[in-house]
C-alpha cells in the first residue's frame, strides 16, 4: 500500500473540566473519509517522536490526534528530554485515571465532528504513561479498539476497568523491561480471560522499556519494525 501525502495542524480542545488542551493533529491530505486514531503520549510530552508517530499513521491512512495530557499543569507545546525523567513526574502524577477519561473523550469527540473521519471506526494507541492512558481510555469510551505499548500501572491499580473495556487490545511489552514485572503483564492478561475479553499479547524478548521510540537509548529495530507492522494490522482487522 503506497503512502499517502499528508497536512498536520495544532488544535484546542475545551475539556469537560472546563480546561484548555492543545493537541497535534495529523490526516491524509485526501478528502476521502478515513478512520480515527488517538494517540496517547509518552511522559516526556507530545514531541517530535509522538508527532512522527501520528504522522506514520496518517500516511497510512488514519486522521491522528496527539492531545498534550499535560495541560493541567504546564504550557502548551511542552516538551521534556528524555534523560529528565525527574523533571515530567509531577506532571505524570497529574495524569490521574478521571483526567485521562476527561481528555480521551475530549479528542474522541473532536474525532466524530471532524468530516474526514469514520465516527465508526476510532481506536487508540499509546506509549508508556500513554499506554496506560490507551486502556483508561478503551474502558470509557466506545472504540474500535486499542493498543497499549508498555504500559505501566496498569496492575494492579486498573484492573478493575477490565469488565468495561469495549474495543479488542493489543499489549506490546519488552521482554528485558523491568520497570513493568512479568507478574504484573500477566495479571493483566489473567483479568482479561477472566472477562472474556478480546486481546492480543505481544512481547519482544530482545527489546526493553521504550524500545519502539528511535529518539531513546533503549530503540530495537528489529523488535519495533515488527511492532509497527502488528499495530497496523490490529488495527485495520478489529
Amino acid at each position: 500500500m503506497s503512502q499517502m501525502p499528508i497536512v498536520n495542524q495544532k488544535v484546542e480542545l475545551t475539556v469537560a473540566d472546563g480546561t484548555k488542551m492543545a493537541a497535534y493533529v495529523s490526516r491524509p491530505k485526501e478528502a476521502a473519509s478515513h478512520p480515527g486514531l488517538l494517540v496517547f503520549q509518552e511522559a516526556f510530552g507530545v514531541n517530535h517522536h509522538i508527532r512522527d508517530v501520528a504522522d506514520r499513521f496518517a500516511r497510512e491512512g488514519f486522521v491522528a490526534i496527539a492531545p498534550e495530557l499535560f495541560h493541567r499543569t504546564t504550557p502548551a507545546g511542552f516538551e521534556a528530554d528524555y534523560t529528565d525523567f525527574p523533571a515530567v513526574v509531577p506532571h505524570m502524577q497529574a495524569v490521574t485515571p478521571e483526567n485521562v477519561e476527561a481528555d480521551a473523550r475530549a479528542a474522541h469527540d473532536w474525532l466524530k465532528s471532524d468530516s474526514q473521519v469514520k465516527e465508526e471506526e476510532i481506536s487508540c494507541i499509546g506509549f508508556c504513561m500513554g499506554g496506560r492512558a490507551s486502556f483508561i481510555a478503551n474502558s470509557a469510551i466506545p472504540l474500535r479498539a486499542a493498543i497499549s505499548f508498555y504500559g505501566g500501572g496498569i496492575a494492579p491499580a486498573l484492573l478493575d476497568r477490565t469488565a468495561r473495556l469495549h474495543g479488542p487490545m493489543l499489549f506490546v511489552w519488552g521482554g528485558k523491561d523491568k520497570h513493568i514485572p512479568a507478574e504484573q503483564r500477566r495479571a493483566i492478561t489473567d483479568a482479561l480471560t477472566a472477562q472474556n475479553k478480546i486481546y492480543v499479547n505481544a512481547e519482544f524478548s530482545r527489546a526493553d522499556h521504550g524500545f519502539f521510540c528511535d529518539e531513546r537509548a533503549a530503540y530495537e529495530p528489529h523488535s519495533a519494525r515488527h511492532a509497527w507492522a502488528l499495530a497496523l494490522e490490529f488495527l485495520r482487522s478489529s
